[in-house]
């Protein structure tokens, strides 16, 4: 008799900080597929789903997928849209508890709804209280997860990612799905360490292409190979106030192996070591707003475009996407053949929308989240060159062969600088973000990128050069900015007399 594995997917990555709220809507504008429908979109992407399914079809399960629910990041998940979606999940364990063998999620780790503050330890809770304590469940995490210790005991499996930027999702849910195999046979009976380090996050942000970090990843995959089930690596989000803020290591082993535990305890104990005394080796150079528009302004684009990732104001982040210092920036130092996306402003959309493209007009952009975090509105003059509904499919290795939208799109030229204006909120990650809307990036002399790191999955390859710049939104490097009254104290850097 072939096993019953129910699944689900609901993730986000909540900012405390914003001033929105995470609703329904905005799980729609990205992923919010039921079953079947779910199924067929991201069944050949790059997702932890077609891991999962991968991983089922081989081994003959009978898989019910519940819900795939994501949602770009931003303000914590209102209580109406975690209700929603965590009852589907419920609804399907309900209907089939006496069926189900194992149960499969992927999830963020980092989700704070606006009525608690660990969003998967919640709804591992309710699964656990649905299906009792002996049904297997295995979760997937991303490399920013903060794992409570609820998370770390309801669920026997938890697998993250080892890349950032994140190009690993389909091989770690088909990770997650072949240990819960394994333990759905009763060859193995998992169970999961947890070691934590006071910090907001590892001092790169878990940013697999700088050496120092990447080593941390490089030995949890030599701990899997001599014989652990998993262990990752969790570099945290700072964008969180909550009490399990800060990295985390996690190794999951066969607990019927009498020396796994003492490996997995030993090496949880290592690399959490290694994060905190790494906590002053910060691999980034920040550069002010004045400082990247003059190293703009010097770049002639021979051999590729110079990318500006505008790192404090990265959607990614929670950020608001709206800030405009940058923009004013480069329009000030007078930058050609320069791009700037996206601008997220449904207002300004909707307006550009109302004309037609070749005219030209004056619109009020961006500065509407919080002009204290990456400046105020900006009156600007332009030719409309692109208007558009929005909606795009991804080639590039993050979102490679998977449908988005930005809501109603309008390209403003402003005399030399094309700015991306967006009605739904998303980072850059992908080429067809610009290709889609008649903007050819690798014409562009300079590309200015909401994003942190994922950009570098697809645009490093035809930049020339990257820079990166605090624009001073609400995302910035500069954590005294943000007041954290739930952390646990004391927590570097907010503090640095212990240790």
């Amino acid at each position: 008799m072939k096993p019953t594995v129910l699944s689900a997917e609901f993730m986000h990555e909540s900012n405390t900080f914003s001033r929105y709220r995470t609703d329904l809507p905005q799980f729609g504008a990205d992923t919010l597929l039921y079953g079947d429908d779910a199924i067929r979109a991201r069944r050949q992407a790059n997702t932890e789903l077609a891991g999962f399914m991968d991983v089922a079809d081989a081994s003959g399960w009978s898989l019910l997928h519940s819900i795939s629910a994501h949602a770009v990041p931003g303000g914590q998940v209102a209580r109406a849209a975690f209700d929603h979606i965590a009852d589907v999940i419920l609804k399907t364990a309900r209907r089939h508890r006496e069926e189900i063998d194992g149960v499969l999620l992927g999830l963020h780790g980092a989700m704070v709804p606006e009525f608690c503050q660990d969003g998967e330890g919640y709804l591992l809770g309710l699964l656990r209280a649905e299906l009792g304590s002996e049904i297997p469940i295995a979760v997937t995490l991303d490399l920013h997860a903060m794992v409570s210790a609820d998370m770390a005991r309801d669920a026997q499996i938890l697998v993250s990612y080892k890349t950032y930027p994140h190009v690993d999702m389909r091989e770690t849910g088909a990770h997650a799905a072949r240990l819960l195999d394994r333990a759905m046979k009763g060859q193995i009976a998992p169970r999961t360490i947890r070691s934590h380090v006071p910090m907001l996050d590892e001092a790169n942000s878990g940013r697999t292409d700088i050496p120092e970090t990447l080593a941390l990843y490089k030995r949890a995959r030599e701990a899997e190979a001599d014989g652990l089930l998993a262990v990752s690596v969790n570099a945290a989000f700072t964008g969180a106030d909550v009490f399990c803020v800060g990295p985390t290591v996690l190794a999951t082993y066969d607990s019927g192996d009498p020396a796994a535990e003492a490996a997995a305890q030993a090496i949880t104990e290592e690399l959490a070591t290694a994060i905190w005394n790494g906590r002053d080796r910060n691999d980034r150079d920040f550069l002010e707003v004045h400082d990247a528009c003059a190293e703009a302004l010097a770049h002639d684009g021979a051999n590729g475009p110079l990318v500006i990732a505008d790192y404090a104001d990265n959607p990614g982040a929670g950020a608001y996407g709206d800030a405009t210092a940058l923009l004013k920036g480069l329009l000030d130092a007078g930058l050609e053949a320069a791009v700037f996306a996206p601008m997220i402003d449904p207002g300004a959309a909707a307006e550009l929308h109302s004309h037609r493209e070749g005219e030209t007009v004056t619109v009020t952009i961006g500065g509407k989240g919080d002009p204290q975090f990456g400046g105020a509105p900006l009156t600007v003059t332009g030719t409309i060159r692109r208007l558009s509904d929005g909606n795009y499919i991804g080639d590039g290795p993050i979102q490679g062969g998977l449908a988005h939208t930005f809501g109603p799109v309008a390209v403003i030229d402003l005399g030399g600088v094309e700015v991306l204006i967006v009605s739904e909120a998303q980072q850059m990650v992908d080429l067809q973000q610009l290709r889609a809307f008649g903007i050819e990036p690798t014409e562009r002399r300079v590309l200015a990128l909401k994003s942190m790191q994922h950009f570098r999955a697809a645009f490093e390859p035809i930049a020339d050069r990257v820079i990166i710049c605090d624009s001073g939104a609400l995302a910035t490097p500069c954590v005294d900015r943000r007041s954290y009254t739930r952390v646990p104290r004391p927590l570097w850097p907010l503090d640095r007399d212990f240790g």
